[in-house]
């Protein structure tokens, strides 16, 4: 009969292989319930995931608008502030450029009170004289010199504030030109969303770049630009008010004192005409009495030619009647009168000499005073040209200038005209 082949290996028992079946049953069940969990789970996750990826997606668009608007409304303040900069910037720059116009227009009285003192340098005799006018001159020359200086410092002062306002807006602009970059960038993501084209994961997306800021400094920055800029627009404000009251101070001093050097002027002008009138007269009257002298002098002369003839006369008759005889050579009243009338005569040809001498004397003196006198007329003369070339030249600082006119005094032989004047204010 034949055998059986076995197959070699180990055989379960049936209650083995309940068991088994069993055990697998067991597996399956716990793997499908462990698998309903892990879906579960799954589910829930893919539900509160896609939740908070739409929550946290919406709410970084809200920062992002929040963001924007924030970073929009300094952006305003940036530029507002930058346009008030621009704007003192450019009513500074025009101030300056007043202030130095100020500054240039000082050269002419300067040049002027200069000019007017060289030219009463060329006075002469005892014209030339510390007056009032020659103080006025100087005093004007100080004032124009102070007024160069400070003029000159607000200038400087107005360059500096225009370099720190520079400065700002330089400072403003880069702001704001990092807010309007960074509006870009902010409005470029919050136009971003999950269809946008070019989307990709990048390296290391939430690292920290270099030189970042927080919040706190972020607005800090802007804050003290904004500030600083209002800082220097206040002190430009205040340069330029000095400034302004500076210019009219300046303006009223220097006018002032070209009123004063103008009025001592044209008061020295006159005095010099009442002295040049008064020396003519005294001239005129000199000359009279000269006159009047010489001819009394040719009087004196014939006077004293008349009386040669009756000396020699009575001379004559003395020496002829010594060569009478014997005793009629009587010292009789003839004798004794024709004595008296050669003495008479010596004695009046005396005074007549003596007076004679006084005379010329006299006339002497009287032309050397006439002398002294065209001298100093002719000084006068010379002073009164210098004067009239002085306002002359002081007429430039005058927009309309007024014409100088000289008054002429009115006088007679017998009076001099500061008698009369005196007699006129009296």
């Amino acid at each position: 009969m034949a055998s059986l082949r076995v197959k070699p290996g180990q055989r379960l028992t049936v209650s083995d292989w309940h068991t088994n079946s069993h055990l697998i049953s067991s597996n399956a069940e716990r793997q499908r319930w462990g698998s309903h969990c892990t879906r579960q789970e799954a589910q829930g996750l893919r539900s509160e995931t896609s939740n908070k990826t739409k929550w946290d997606e919406q709410d970084t668009c809200t920062r992002l608008s929040d963001r924007i608007d924030e970073v929009t409304k300094w952006k305003d303040s940036l530029l507002k502030c930058l346009e008030d900069v621009d704007t003192e910037i450019k009513a500074l720059t025009t101030v300056k450029e007043s202030t130095e116009k100020a500054l240039a227009a000082t050269s002419l009285p300067l040049d002027v009170a200069i000019e007017c003192l060289t030219l009463r340098e060329g006075r002469r005799g005892n014209d030339l004289v510390r007056d009032p006018v020659e103080a006025e001159l100087h005093k004007e020359v100080e004032v124009i010199d102070r007024a160069r200086k400070v003029l000159q410092q607000k200038v400087s002062q107005a360059f500096e504030q225009l370099c720190l306002l520079q400065e700002v807006r330089q400072q403003l602009t880069f702001d704001l030109r990092h807010k309007n970059e960074a509006l870009d960038v902010d409005r470029s993501c919050l136009s971003l969303n999950v269809n946008s084209a070019g989307l990709s994961l990048k390296l290391s997306p939430s690292r920290v770049p270099p030189g970042s800021t927080d919040p706190q400094q972020w607005e800090k920055f802007s804050h003290y630009n904004c500030n600083r800029a209002q800082e220097e627009m206040r002190a430009s404000t205040q340069l330029r008010e000095a400034m302004r009251v500076i210019m009219g101070q300046t303006h009223n001093e220097l006018e002032a004192q070209r009123v004063a050097c103008d009025f001592a002027l044209r008061k020295r002008h006159r005095e010099l005409e009442r002295a040049r009138d008064e020396l003519h007269w005294q001239q005129s009257n000199m000359k009279e009495e000269i006159q009047e002298m010489e001819n009394d002098l040719r009087g004196l002369e014939d006077d004293l030619q008349a009386k040669m003839a009756p000396l020699k006369l009575a001379h004559t008759r003395l020496e002829t009647r010594t060569y009478r005889p014997g005793a009629d050579l009587c010292r009789d009243q003839v004798q004794h009168g024709l004595t008296d009338e050669v003495q008479q005569l010596e004695g009046t040809m005396t005074a007549l000499k003596q007076k004679h001498a006084q005379s010329q004397d006299v006339l002497h003196a009287l032309s050397q005073q006439l002398t002294r006198i065209e001298e100093d007329i002719a000084c006068k003369t010379s002073s009164l040209s210098l004067e009239r070339r002085s306002l002359d030249t002081r007429s430039k600082l005058i927009v309309l200038p007024e014409k100088h006119v000289p008054e002429t005094d009115t006088f007679n032989r017998t009076l001099s005209p500061v008698k009369s004047r005196q007699l006129e204010l009296a």
